[in-house]
């Protein structure tokens, strides 16, 4: 069986930039140790826009440019950044709150194995509920998890709305 980790949207701009957080940059040494000791492949989804980002249906419902293509801010934050470098990984565009590539990537990978899947980063409330119910569609009998203790949400309790959201979609919750 495969183990699969997705690394969610652990941009500069969610981080510590025109998104940040102090609950997002408290999850990034426990997402490092994470990467660092996940034993499977990894997949890294970015939250890709572009320069007109506010012209969108996205931007006029979040009047805040943020991780506009190949800024800093679509980084990485630093430290994962530089992990990456040293670690085989899948990246993934994303060009709205779930990914549609992701499935068929994993799908690919899996190359006919069962496999579970983990998710932990950004944010528990929007691209990680996203992503973990789009993924449970896809595979509803793959194990599907999340790890709390990595994910940050928007506020604390939507982070806490969102997990149990997902729970209720029986997506396990670690802590």
């Amino acid at each position: 069986m495969k183990n699969f980790l997705v690394v969610v949207d652990m941009q500069k701009d969610f981080v510590d930039g025109a998104l940040g957080t102090p609950e997002a940059e408290a999850i990034v040494p426990a997402v490092l140790e994470k990467v660092r000791r996940f034993e499977g492949d990894i997949f890294v989804t970015y939250d890709t826009h572009f320069e007109d980002y506010l012209d969108t249906p996205e931007g006029k419902k979040l009047p805040v440019p943020h991780c506009i293509y190949e800024t800093p801010g679509w980084q990485l934050t630093e430290p994962l950044e530089e992990l990456m470098e040293e670690i085989p990984h899948y990246k993934v565009q994303k060009y709205t709150f779930g990914s549609t590539t992701l499935p068929h990537l994993m799908t690919e990978v899996a190359d006919g194995e069962d496999f579970s899947i983990e998710l932990i980063g950004l944010c528990t409330d929007i691209c990680v509920v996203s992503n973990a119910l789009l993924l449970k569609a896809f595979f509803p009998e793959a194990e599907i998890s999340v790890d709390s203790s990595c994910c940050a949400g928007v506020t604390p309790e939507l982070h806490e709305a969102a997990l149990r959201t997902m729970q209720s979609c029986q997506i396990d919750i670690l802590v």
